[in-house]
């Protein structure tokens, strides 16, 4: 698994040498994604925190806003004030769930999907040329990677929360 530590010799690094090559690697491309979001959110004419809630309703479709909120780690106050924010903007409407007639759902709005996909789908683009060459495999070893690092965070987040 990814947390075996065992000595290595590519291109003369340790494994330590490895691990840490890795970490900054990772932290410099949440900087610089995280720039990156910055000026989207300021293109978009929001904030950094309303383009997270926006690609969260992205990646799991419409949501409660207490599903929201707790996605977000914000309180439901927090989160009502977003929500509002989003619809004056245009990119996010409430709608009654058609399952369930007494429940609101928050979800995008076409106006979104639109602006966001200007923005992200160059990135989309040339992740998919980087990611060309690698087999399945290494596919798979990056995703579970990704999962996993995630999972981490989550736990660390949630231990934070608990400490407050």
């Amino acid at each position: 698994m990814f947390y075996q530590v065992k000595d290595s010799n590519v291109k003369g690094l340790t494994r330590e040498e490895l691990f840490g090559r890795l970490s900054l690697a990772i932290r410099a491309s949440q900087n610089v994604s995280e720039a990156f979001d910055e000026h989207v959110a300021a293109r978009l004419g929001i904030n950094r925190t309303d383009l997270r809630g926006l690609d969260i309703l992205d990646q799991r479709g419409p949501l409660s806003a207490g599903e929201l909120a707790e996605a977000m780690h914000l309180s439901s106050g927090a989160i009502t004030t977003l929500v509002d924010r989003l619809e004056r903007a245009g990119y996010a409407q409430r709608r009654r769930d058609t399952d369930d007639r007494r429940r609101v759902l928050v979800e995008l709005t076409p106006k979104m999907r639109e602006g966001g996909e200007s923005f992200y789908q160059p990135l989309y683009e040339g992740t998919v040329r980087l990611l060309a060459s690698h087999s399945d495999e290494e596919l798979l070893a990056m995703i579970e990677f990704l999962e996993q690092g995630r999972e981490l965070v989550e736990h660390e987040l949630e231990r934070l929360e608990r400490s407050d």
